[in-house]
């Protein structure tokens, strides 16, 4: 598998997808969850991009679970990548990390509460491949010209831009549907992340809640005004899900999702 482009996920009149689990488990996990939505994927026609965090390094307390360890991690995901011959999408959390997870990562991804970190965008930009940012809760989807303009003036214009909601009071986000809009007019594609945009984050208990049986309602309203991807989580087992099993879709609703969106997205290309 060459160097993934942006152009590789546009190939198809379909929105693409990004999804797999929060974290690596375990291998097990990640082969059921890829092999699952490699056969929907390729039966549906949307580009796909496996997703799995190698490492977890925001977690809300200590004792929450962070992964299985980042050498072992990241070789379950090259182990993915082999066997479906699909990309790999991952995050990372320091400029440090950005050559190691590019060594198996076609997309890095900069979490939203790094978005402006300007050394961490410099450093996946400097490994020549697609920088997948998403955008802060705090931000306005007008500041994203400039975090994105870090990744380009370091000459890399492989850029995807991510919204992920927007803070609401403490312990509860929105998504603005204009702020997709306006984030398309910066000529990078836009993908909506359905799954982390319900979470309730800051909660009593120090584990962030959600509401995963609004997944289709957003995912709908996102392909409504013409995002350019779609980004979820899932897993067979939710409640058993290691990290954000709160708001994550199960794993086999994912078809059914996927058709509906497909049908809503046939209807907006022929307007």
């Amino acid at each position: 598998m060459g160097n993934l482009k942006i152009s590789d996920l546009q190939t198809s009149p379909n929105f693409f997808l990004f999804a797999g689990p929060c974290v690596v488990e375990s291998f097990e996990m990640c082969d059921e969850i890829a092999d699952t939505i490699k056969k929907i994927t390729d039966d549906l026609k949307i580009p796909y991009v496996f997703k799995a965090s190698y490492r977890k390094a925001n977690r809300s307390r200590v004792d929450s679970f962070s992964g299985i360890g980042d050498e072992k991690a990241l070789q379950v995901l090259a182990d993915i990548k082999q066997k479906y011959q699909v990309p790999i999408i991952t995050d990372i959390h320091s400029a440090e990390e950005a050559a190691f997870a590019a060594q198996v990562a076609d997309i890095l991804q900069i979490p939203a509460f790094l978005c402006r970190q300007t050394d961490i965008l410099v450093a996946a930009a400097n490994t020549g491949k697609i920088v997948n940012i998403k955008k802060g809760q705090f931000l306005s989807p007008s500041s994203m010209k400039f975090v994105a303009q870090k990744v380009i003036d370091s000459n890399n214009d492989q850029v995807i831009l991510t919204d992920r909601g927007t803070m609401f009071g403490y312990g509860d986000l929105i998504v603005d549907y204009r702020g997709l809009v306006e984030m398309k007019k910066f000529g990078y594609p836009v993908v909506l992340d359905i799954t982390h945009s319900l979470q309730q984050p800051n909660q009593d208990s120090g584990v962030s809640g959600g509401k995963p049986d609004m997944i289709e309602t957003i995912a709908r309203a996102g392909i409504a005004v013409g995002i350019d991807g779609l980004f979820l989580e899932t897993h067979p087992n939710p409640i058993a899900a290691k990290s954000d099993g709160a708001n994550m879709l199960k794993l086999d609703l994912l078809y059914k999702l996927l058709k509906k969106l497909i049908a809503i997205r046939s209807v907006v290309n022929t307007l």
